[in-house]
C-alpha cells in the first residue's frame, strides 16, 4: 500500500464572492469526506455546488493518482481567497454611473487522513431558537415597593377624597 499522503484540488477565478464561498467552506472544514458530500448536496447555495464539484475532483485525484481510499479521508483544510474583481457600472441620473465590483474567488481544498489525537468533525444539528427551551439565566423578579407610614396615610386620604367626590357627583 502506498504511503498516506494528502491530496489537493484547486479552483481558480470562480465567479462567486469570497464571503459567500467562505460560508460553505466553514461548514465543511474538518468533516469526513462522505459526510461533507451529503451536507453539500443538502445545502441550497451556489457555493455548495461549486465546493461539491471541487471535493469530488479531489476525491477522484486521491483514488486515481495516489490509489488511496477517499472515503477514509477528511477535509484537512479549505481556503477561500479573493481573486480579481470585474468592474461594472449601473446607470444613474444625469448620465452618471455607479461603479461596483463583482468578485472572483480562488478555492484550495486539501484532503488528508484524520490524526490520532483529533476526531473528525461531525455536522451539527440545527440550532434551536433562543426563546425555546430553558434560558441561560433566570428571569428577574420585580422589586416590591416598600411604603412608609406617611405614604400609606396619604393614599388612604386620597382614596377617601376620591370616593367623596364620586358620591357628590352622583348626588347632583
Amino acid at each position: 500500500m502506498p504511503a498516506l499522503t494528502i491530496m489537493k484540488a484547486y479552483l481558480r477565478s470562480v465567479r462567486i464572492a469570497p464571503k459567500k464561498a467562505n460560508l460553505i467552506a466553514r461548514m465543511v472544514r474538518g468533516m469526513p469526506v462522505p459526510a461533507a458530500v451529503i451536507a453539500l448536496q443538502h445545502t441550497n447555495k451556489k457555493a455548495a455546488r461549486i465546493v461539491e464539484k471541487l471535493l469530488l475532483s479531489a476525491m477522484a485525484n486521491a483514488s486515481h493518482n495516489e490509489k488511496q481510499d477517499p472515503e477514509q479521508m477528511v477535509i484537512a483544510s479549505i481556503v477561500v481567497n479573493q481573486g480579481q474583481a470585474y468592474r461594472r457600472g449601473m446607470p444613474k441620473a444625469r448620465g452618471q454611473t455607479r461603479p461596483f465590483r463583482k468578485f472572483l474567488s480562488h478555492i484550495e481544498l486539501v484532503l488528508g487522513y484524520p490524526s490520532e489525537g483529533k476526531s473528525p468533525r461531525i455536522p451539527k444539528s440545527p440550532r434551536k431558537d433562543k426563546n425555546e427551551g430553558s434560558a441561560s439565566q433566570d428571569a428577574k423578579k420585580p422589586v416590591k415597593q416598600v411604603r412608609s407610614a406617611k405614604e400609606k396615610k396619604n393614599t388612604k386620604s386620597s382614596d377617601s377624597s376620591i370616593s367623596s367626590v364620586s358620591s357628590a357627583s352622583s348626588a347632583s
